[in-house]
């Protein structure tokens, strides 16, 4: 494969539809890897996996729509645009082929995006996201609606710092309803039945943020069936901290398997010099 060389670190604003994306790129000859955020989270989370990885990589990260303290707010919060995100981002960074690594909400970014462009994508690591499991009913949707709007008495006192999104709270209740949408077997395991680069997941134990009991484990259990119907599919690992604190608790497990869907790219790109 061949791969750009950017001689230096660029941090800037990328612009797409009505908004601009806060953009942060690490350059130099490595793989170039696009880190795709939490529904609500920032580019800060990704750090200790960077580190790890070092230099060896291109490390690509970004703030969403609303997201930090620099993106732009936006019209248009939706999944689809998030998928255009991406585009525009690497299209700013002259990035034709990537390797993508996404959390939660981000993982199933990545799988869309991976399926779609099975040409572009080197492969990708999904970590705690992506399992297509019918986790949404009418009393779940009442139930984020509620928690978003409690959550949403003291958020507007963390908006400066970039930690909450500058989203209302029906925004962001939208956003994570139409992830379960998006998350239902029907709609899920199709896209995962189809991706034909290799996948890696890191999976969590426990629970997530409004989930209650076992349910969370439940909905992991739902990549088995992934996994059989799919050889591309595996689980590098199963790791001990929460949805919450993987990335930063088990930050390792997340970079290992970056180096393991990258080894055969750099393989190649070291053969070809």
């Amino acid at each position: 494969m061949t791969i750009t060389n950017t001689s230096a670190t660029w941090t800037g604003m990328v612009p797409v539809d009505d908004t601009a994306l806060a953009v942060t790129d690490t350059g130099g000859t490595g793989i170039p890897v696009v880190y795709l955020n939490g529904q609500f989270a920032t580019q800060g989370y990704w750090q200790r996996v960077i580190a790890d990885l070092g230099t060896g990589f291109r490390h690509i990260t970004y703030d969403e729509r609303a997201r930090g303290k620099k993106s732009k707010r936006s019209a248009d919060y939706s999944f689809e645009a998030v998928v255009r995100d991406v585009d525009a981002v690497l299209s700013a960074r002259n990035v034709d082929r990537v390797l993508l690594v996404g959390w939660s909400y981000g993982a199933v970014v990545g799988a869309h995006w991976a399926h779609r462009n099975p040409e572009r994508a080197l492969g990708a690591v999904l970590v705690d996201g992506a399992f297509p499991h019918d986790w949404l009913d009418e009393a779940t949707a009442q139930r984020i609606r509620t928690l978003f709007r409690r959550m949403n008495l003291f958020m507007p006192l963390l908006r400066p710092t970039g930690l909450t999104p500058r989203m209302t709270a029906d925004q962001m209740a939208n956003s994570n309803i139409e992830l379960g949408e998006l998350s239902r077997e029907r709609e899920l395991g199709p896209v995962l039945d189809a991706i034909t680069v290799p996948v890696r997941y890191v999976v969590a134990s426990g629970t997530s943020l409004g989930s209650r009991g076992d349910e969370q484990e439940q909905i992991r259990a739902s990549l088995d069936a992934v996994i059989a119907r799919n050889p591309n599919i595996t689980i590098g690992a199963k790791v001990a901290s929460n949805h919450g604190a993987i990335l930063k608790k088990d930050f390792r497990a997340v970079a290992e398997a970056v180096r393991l869907v990258a080894a055969p790219h750099r393989e190649a790109a070291a053969d070809s010099r």
